[in-house]
């Protein structure tokens, strides 16, 4: 199920890398070439730059977070980067039809990814999502969150739900790692033996001699 959730996820990312990192970059490129932007100035009243920059990072953010978070299918960040790969290696062998097969060109979306995809950018993102794909932990749900602290240890809690003939006792509950019933662990009363016993009577005679 979590790797069904980790598709779904993917397809939210490959929609915000087309829509909004591309209408964002677009944004960028629209700056006058030839002079320094703003006059070598400062674009914080750029309107443009600003909506730009903002957008790219919204996007690179979530993509960083689909990345790192152990507990997201790898497959969030990694069916995007393959198609980003892939499509950077089309355009490689064949321009054209890696030109043809972008949707929505004649509108800021696909004009904006041609543009990542022509100075290299697609290529660059790509081989970075793909990168939780080769990290072992990521496959494996629990064993990861319990490692970065996300998930707390089996219990016995968890064990009778394993085993439904397992019932914990009082001494074997725990909480966090702890004992919830310490009263097993406190001093015992020492018990009182009571006066020695008489001595046993001796025979009269003394012990044989087999010499």
């Amino acid at each position: 199920m979590r790797h069904l959730y980790g598709v779904a996820l993917a397809v939210v990312l490959a929609a915000a890398v087309f829509f909004a990192a591309s209408w964002g970059y677009l944004r960028l490129l629209r700056l006058p070439y030839g002079a320094l932007p703003a006059n070598g100035g400062a674009l914080t009243h750029n309107h443009a730059v600003l909506e730009g920059f903002g957008v790219l990072l919204a996007v690179g953010l979530l993509a960083g977070l689909l990345m790192v978070i152990p507990w997201v299918s790898p497959l969030a960040a990694g069916l995007p980067g393959l198609v980003l790969l892939a499509w950077s290696g089309l355009y490689l062998f064949n321009v054209n039809d890696a030109v043809r097969y972008i949707p929505l060109r004649k509108y800021d979306y696909g004009t904006g990814f041609e543009a990542l995809l022509f100075d290299g950018l697609l290529a660059l993102a790509g081989a970075a999502m793909i990168a939780p794909l080769f990290i072992p932990s990521r496959w494996r749900q629990r064993r990861a969150a319990v490692q970065s602290g996300l998930l707390a240890p089996v219990t016995d809690g968890d064990a009778t739900e394993i085993y439904p003939g397992f019932t914990p006792s009082a001494e074997t509950t725990v909480d966090n790692g702890l004992l919830t019933d310490w009263s097993q662990t406190r001093p015992q009363p020492q018990i009182d033996p009571g006066p020695p016993p008489p001595p046993q009577p001796q025979a009269p005679w003394g012990p044989a001699n087999y010499s």
